[in-house]
């Protein structure tokens, strides 16, 4: 596996990797309806596009196919964390935030964990401040707020 920066040609697979992902692995989670309101299919690749090149975004990339990607802003706010579901239990996200981590030195990083999520982040030196709803066109999804103070 490779890590790489982000390059616009990438914005379209990101997104179906996200949706696909979403729909699998967090299926165990979440309800159908809940992961119909987070992945909905339709997202606008170009606020994405726009948003993966204003942050640190990173690319994990396996034969030539993008397996993870994660992103970041400046502020350490991490964003999105997402691995193909074929390629779970591989280390993947690990690196990418190794990577993501190491860009931000002396901040803190802030997250919105899923629920599939939160024991990765707890694992990594993560702490829950607080549990939340977020309610998207009326369904409420659980997720936390989670930070990590880097060195």
């Amino acid at each position: 596996m490779q890590l790489r920066r982000y390059k616009p040609a990438d914005c379209e697979p990101l997104a179906k990797l996200f949706y696909e992902t979403v729909h699998s692995v967090n299926a165990r989670d979440y309800t159908k309806e809940q992961l119909n309101v987070w992945a909905t299919g339709k997202v606008d690749l170009q606020e994405w596009n726009s948003s993966f090149l204003k942050h640190e975004t990173i690319v994990a990339v396996e034969n030539n196919k993008i397996v993870g990607f994660g992103d970041m802003d400046k502020s350490g706010y991490l964003d999105r964390l997402f691995v193909h579901k074929d390629h779970q239990g591989k280390s993947i996200a690990s690196a990418i935030c190794n990577e993501l981590e190491c860009s931000i030195k002396g901040k803190r990083i802030t997250t919105h964990a899923s629920i599939t999520a939160k024991p990765f982040f707890l694992h990594r030196g993560y702490c829950v401040i607080r549990e939340q709803e977020v309610v998207r066109h009326g369904i409420s999804l659980t997720n936390y707020i989670m930070e990590k103070l880097t060195r």
